[in-house]
């Protein structure tokens, strides 16, 4: 469990280095809205912010040995944040990604001087091997989500957006492993809402509610890449628990749709994993009340911009 206090500490923490994503003001809708561009965060994710607080704290505390450095399992953006964190503070990342991960985020891994070992199919695959590396070479561990530091980290995008906009009434965000989510809510609460939009195909919190614990869920579709976790974090389970989010759904064309409508409408380039969020509202899976003020989080823009079009064939059939 972490608690704003856990999130104001990582804000002065990391302060010095992470980048202050802007908010704005979105188009027209029935109810007032703001994107925050947390894809223009260092590395083209979020994630960034979780791994500069727990690779300070843990330099902090002496746990950080700078010759053997940091290790990280991620589908790809866990993976980016921990080595651009590692190398800005002069320490060895060696990231552990499934066969499946996009070659965008494999390349960029290697530009950060990171070592990539790519093995099996899915993130728990990345995970069990990461394991074994902990194990036998002492390096720390920086998980993708379920660690108290990763999650305050993320939640410091709330303290931004609440300071930015004190009147923001609810704030959506895609949820995989559920980091993000937890940090947010630490964050929020008592302040504003929260609105968890997942895939229908990786529903993760969701079905972790309807169950009463953490359960696996099978991981398939379109942004499985970037919320593809089998199981939510037992820190956003235990927040979740005791004040429950708004939990949505979303299909895998409602998100194709709202990831080109995104880059048609603002030229934004976001993954599918981010769009999920956005998507939330487009589809109508959640549908605000005429004056509620929503911050929707647009978290990550690690994807192909081959694939960004105004008239993508996808999102004309996903709109039709």
């Amino acid at each position: 469990m972490i608690t704003r206090d856990d999130v104001l500490a990582a804000e002065r923490r990391i302060s010095n280095y992470i980048r202050r994503t802007p908010l704005f003001r979105g188009g027209s809708s029935s109810a007032p809205l703001w994107l925050k561009c947390e894809f223009l965060q260092h590395t083209g994710v979020f994630k960034a912010r979780g791994a500069f607080n727990r690779q300070l704290a843990a330099l902090e505390r002496g746990e950080l040995d700078p010759a053997v450095g940091v290790v990280a399992a991620s589908g790809g953006n866990a993976g980016l944040a921990n080595a651009y964190a590692a190398a800005a503070l002069g320490v060895p990342a060696t990231v552990f990604v499934p066969d499946t991960a996009p070659r965008v985020k494999v390349e960029r891994l290697l530009k950060y001087n990171a070592t990539v070992r790519q093995i099996g199919t899915e993130y728990i695959d990345a995970y069990e091997a990461a394991q074994e590396y902990v194990a036998q070479s002492g390096a720390l561990f920086c998980h993708a989500y379920d660690q108290p530091e990763i999650a305050a980290g993320a939640g410091t995008i709330a303290e931004e957006i609440l300071q930015d906009e004190p009147g923001i009434d609810t704030i959506v965000v895609a949820v995989g492993g559920g980091g993000l989510y937890a940090g947010l809510a630490a964050s929020a609460a008592g302040r504003t809402k929260i609105v968890a939009a997942e895939p229908f195909t990786i529903p993760t919190l969701h079905a972790a509610l309807k169950a009463g614990r953490p359960v696996d869920v099978a991981v398939s579709g379109i942004a499985a890449d970037s919320l593809g976790a089998r199981r939510v974090g037992d820190i956003a389970f235990s927040i979740a628990s005791k004040e429950p989010p708004i939990s949505v759904l979303v299909k895998d064309d409602d998100i194709i749709a709202a990831r080109a409508q995104l880059w048609s409408e603002y030229r934004i380039p976001a993954e599918y994993g981010a769009a999920a969020a956005f998507a939330a509202l487009t589809s109508g899976a959640y549908r605000p009340q005429e004056d509620e003020r929503v911050a929707i989080i647009i978290c990550g823009a690690n994807t192909d911009p081959g694939t960004l079009s105004d008239a993508a064939p996808e999102y004309r059939a996903a709109a039709s």
